[in-house]
């Protein structure tokens, strides 16, 4: 018979390490809607008593220590975020640790390029540059018309944005997005009413919002045009 799982670690858990700023927004974010348990594991003390009454437990360990995190139950975790940042070698170090243990989703943090490729090699499922990707994010949204946007990992963009004059007042089918402009019209929204898929029928306004989805330089030219 298998071992019985520990109440830290019930399928719905994530164990948050680093309770910096940014491991800290993620905790408190993730406990938001009340579905989420979080354990969330630091070596400073003041951080983990800030959190305290917050999270699902808030312990002080050292994470880099494999036997410290196996009596907090984290091997039998299956999602883990490092939110380590400037120690890079407890960055590393706790990682791999919890790659060892199995944990199927290890999500980490990188400060640097050099960072990223590390934790990246050792085989983290997800490396995360929080600054680095919202510096990207905000310099596109400056550059063009684009109210909000969101990034893919492989050169594959959505954006929220206005349509663009050439479009205005012609169904979607008659201005034939994907050969012309090589994107395309997810969805729209017209003031007064909600965000609707959009349709070859659909005939846009000049003050509608719409969702352009399509490869970075595509969606970035289409968002450009007067």
């Amino acid at each position: 018979m298998g071992s019985k799982r520990s109440a830290l670690a019930s399928p719905r858990s994530v164990v948050v390490i680093g309770l910096g700023r940014f491991g800290r927004s993620l905790a408190l974010e993730l406990m938001e809607d009340g579905q989420v348990d979080v354990l969330g594991i630091d070596n400073d003390a003041s951080l983990v008593d800030e959190l305290a009454g917050s999270l699902t437990h808030a312990v002080v360990a050292d994470s880099t220590k494999e036997e410290a995190l196996r009596q907090l139950s984290v091997h039998e975790f299956d999602r883990a975020v490092v939110g380590i940042g400037t120690n890079l070698e407890a960055s590393i170090l706790t990682v791999s640790t919890l790659l060892q243990f199995g944990i199927r989703n290890v999500w980490a943090k990188a400060i640097s390029e050099s960072h990223a490729r590390i934790l990246t090699q050792l085989g983290a499922h997800k490396v995360i540059r929080p600054e680095h990707e919202m510096g990207l994010r905000v310099a596109h949204l400056v550059r063009g018309r684009m109210l909000d946007y969101i990034e893919f990992d492989d050169g594959y963009a959505m954006v929220k944005t206005t349509p663009p004059s050439p479009i205005v007042g012609k169904s979607l089918g008659q201005v034939r997005l994907r050969s012309t402009y090589k994107v395309t019209v997810v969805a729209h929204h017209r003031a007064g009413d909600g965000f609707t898929y959009a349709t070859p029928e659909t005939v846009l306004a000049a003050d509608d919002v719409i969702i352009v989805s399509g490869q970075i330089r595509d969606v970035e030219a289409f968002s450009a045009l007067s």
